[in-house]
């Protein structure tokens, strides 16, 4: 095993792999680079425990029922800690020590992993998504003795890592002064889309049942993450504005899916709305490519402000124009490819949309200006550069 490639283990809790686009482009990034790559990741319904998927070795574990009080957070945390720990061992046992072990958040709680694996010689990387105690704030409305919690192991996160990655330069800010962390050991490497594999196809017709027009939301349905100002959006625009020519895919799942779609029901707007849940990249595609216009509805709070939407940079990706609240990130995303709505209500939101359907030229403008910017300054062959970077520098490569 000495004359192996360096191995990279990748901790992902919160999508099952490949699914996480982000970490997926991540693993075939080293696996191109010349490292073996590893990752334990949670299994999406019929996945094995373990598959060798394009040349990255995918170990995975059965995950808990998606819930949402504190108390049942709670227990997520530690089922999935002694999951991963313990698939951690049997990678260790079956591949060699993992050269690095990269922890992609949510959680902030693998910091013990890496603690325990420095003894055998391993390196910890910190590849932050989310600010959890922002996370729990917005969810929540509150902060409190969890919200603290959530603060220490983020610390503890930054402090055992020996370089941090994160996703824009808000993210980086608060690396250093919050996390403390020295400059030159964050890395800004930002969540760009495969533009080769994200790209506009054929437009399918059915996508649209039978209305002049598609427009388009997909991605995870947590509370924070306005799907319900899209949905309470769709009732002010068939309801109010009477309007019956505008077909809605809302794609996605997560804690608040089950609520989200009892409300369509009760709204009176299944004739409007596909709401299947969580879909194949296929089909996925297949909106994408159809629809007219993508929905960005995250409200500003204080994890919105400063977070990167992949969903923007994936709507851009295949032109779509953007409906988007005025959030700092998104504005750098989005560019003029975003209209941007104040203030952050269903009435708002709707009225923008209608005006902007009103527009095909401006429309038009800003698919181009989009895919032009997914394509030439936001594509991950950009990012991957950066990202293997930090690999190659920590392996002495």
């Amino acid at each position: 095993m000495v004359n192996e490639a360096p191995l990279v283990l990748i901790l992902v809790q919160n999508l099952p792999l490949p699914g996480d686009r982000r970490v997926w482009l991540e693993c075939k990034s080293l696996r191109d680079n010349g490292y073996r790559v590893a990752a334990i990741t949670p299994a999406a319904p019929g996945d094995p425990a373990y598959e060798l998927h394009e040349g990255v070795h995918l170990y995975k574990y059965r995950p808990p029922k998606e819930t949402s009080s504190i108390a049942s957070f709670l227990w997520e945390f530690v089922y999935c800690w002694i999951r991963t720990f313990f698939l951690t061992m049997k990678v260790t046992r079956q591949r060699g020590v993992p050269a690095v072990i990269q922890s992609c958040n949510p959680p902030d709680t693998f910091w013990l992993i890496g603690l325990i694996m420095r003894i055998r010689g391993s390196i910890f990387v910190f590849d932050q998504h989310d600010l959890n105690p922002e996370v729990y704030e917005s969810r929540f409305n509150k902060r409190g003795g969890f919200y603290t919690g959530l603060k220490l192991l983020e610390r503890a996160t930054y402090k055992t890592a020996k370089e941090t990655i994160v996703t824009n330069e808000s993210y980086a800010e608060v690396a250093r002064t919050r996390g403390k962390v020295p400059a030159e050991r964050v890395t800004v490497v930002r969540t760009g889309p495969d533009t080769t594999v994200l790209k506009p196809g054929e437009a399918d017709l059915a996508a649209r049942r039978g209305r002049s027009h598609l427009v388009h939301f997909h991605g995870v349905m947590g509370p924070q993450d306005g799907v319900d100002i899209v949905i309470r959006m769709i009732d002010y625009i068939v309801h109010e504005k009477r309007r019956d020519d505008i077909s809605f895919s809302v794609l996605g799942k997560g804690d608040e899916y089950t609520n989200l779609r009892a409300l369509v029901t009760e709204l009176g707007l299944d004739d409007y709305v596909y709401m299947p849940g969580r879909v194949s990249d296929e089909e996925l595609f297949r909106y994408l490519s159809s629809a007219d216009i993508g929905l960005s509805a995250d409200p500003p709070n204080p994890l919105n402000d400063v977070s990167t939407m992949n969903k923007t940079m994936e709507y851009m990706a295949f032109g779509l124009p953007v409906i988007a609240f005025d959030l700092k990130e998104t504005r750098f995303s989005a560019g003029e490819a975003a209209i941007y709505v104040t203030p952050a209500t269903p009435v708002a939101y709707g009225n923008a949309l209608l005006a902007l359907l009103d527009e095909p030229e401006q429309m038009a403008q800003m698919s181009r200006a989009g895919r032009e910017r997914a394509e030439n300054v936001l594509d991950w062959r950009f990012q991957s550069v950066s990202y293997l970077s930090v690999f190659d520098r920590l392996t002495n490569r």
